[in-house]
């Protein structure tokens, strides 16, 4: 199986339709975070009108919390999340994938609205992005799915889609429960992206034909107590699912640069070395009309390659 790449693509931008038929491409993943459900019948509608042969993933975000509101406040931050949380307060709270962080100090409306009193963030926090605490007393509360989350997943059944991202998975309880939803049959791509998710596919996970996991990086490089151990985590999924895919966090050189980084280059060699087969771009990049081509020219020139040299060790081991 030669190495194959998935993006991340709203149907609205400027070069969708571009890529959408693009045969470098393995798939395209919706975003469902940033869809509110009023938008998502015309998002599906511009999919079909693409007439594209490639599979297209609805990623639902489940139990993940991520920010409802974003209250106007000159003075502090404050959000309302999609599910209620627990944890020990003041407390440090990460946006932006860890570049970005603001200190909790209250938790009001039974764990959903938070106040962030003192101290950042520097940028502004939209609706629909994640949060992350790495912190024992952490726990999300409530439902796994939001009543609009139920209503998108319906709506998107209804429009005939029957591949899916699930965010956040730590259980086979939570995966289920989606299942129940869509359907026992459906393709389901589980996201890792916890210390939870880890422990479940360590102690839990046993191989089904229609579901796959993910290494979620953008997250789980967040989320995981020693960033060290990112390297054993991918190793364990990987090997837990030859079919798993690794995602986020690569070839990221390219917003600085139209020539990929060694270190670019030579991780997605290593990612290939431990068995991924699968590999997705971050969102930072496929939403950018101008870092999504030099991105994925980069990568068909290195897999290519890849495949070359593969080749000709299998002709000089046939020799031997």
């Amino acid at each position: 199986m030669s190495p194959e790449l998935l993006v991340t693509l709203a149907p609205d931008l400027p070069h969708f339709a571009r890529f959408a038929n693009d045969p470098r491409l393995a798939g395209i993943r919706l975003n469902s975070a940033m869809m509110e459900l009023s938008e998502i019948k015309n998002e599906l509608a511009r999919v079909r009108g693409t007439k594209s042969a490639l599979p297209f993933y609805f990623d639902v975000k489940g139990r993940q919390p991520r920010i409802a509101k974003v209250y106007p406040n000159p003075h502090h931050l404050e959000v309302d999340l999609n599910h209620p949380i627990e944890v020990e307060l003041p407390m440090p709270v990460l946006f932006k994938a860890e570049r970005d962080h603001a200190l909790l100090e209250r938790l009001e409306n039974g764990g959903r609205h938070l106040v962030f009193a003192r101290g950042g963030p520097h940028f502004m926090v939209k609706k629909g992005e994640s949060l992350h605490v790495r912190h024992s007393s952490f726990k999300i509360d409530g439902a796994n799915f939001t009543d609009e989350e139920k209503e998108k997943v319906a709506l998107v059944q209804r429009m005939g889609m029957r591949r899916w991202f699930l965010s956040y998975v730590d259980s086979w309880s939570y995966v289920d429960e989606f299942l129940e939803m869509v359907g026992h049959d459906a393709e389901v791509w589980l996201k890792i992206e916890t210390e939870d998710g880890l422990h479940f596919v360590r102690n839990d996970w046993k191989k089904r034909e229609n579901l796959v996991l993910v290494a979620a990086r953008g997250d789980l490089y967040v989320e995981i107590e020693r960033p060290h151990e990112i390297a054993a985590a991918l190793e364990l999924i990987v090997e837990k699912d030859p079919k798993a895919c690794v995602a986020s966090r690569i070839m990221l050189s390219v917003v600085d640069s139209p020539v990929p980084s060694c270190a670019d280059f030579l991780e997605l060699e290593w990612l290939t070395h431990i068995g991924f087969q699968r590999m997705m771009l971050c969102d930072d990049i496929c939403v950018k009309e101008e870092l999504l081509p030099i991105a994925l020219h980069a990568f068909d020139a290195w897999r290519r390659d890849h495949e070359r040299r593969k080749k000709q060790k299998s002709a000089y081991a046939d020799c031997m």
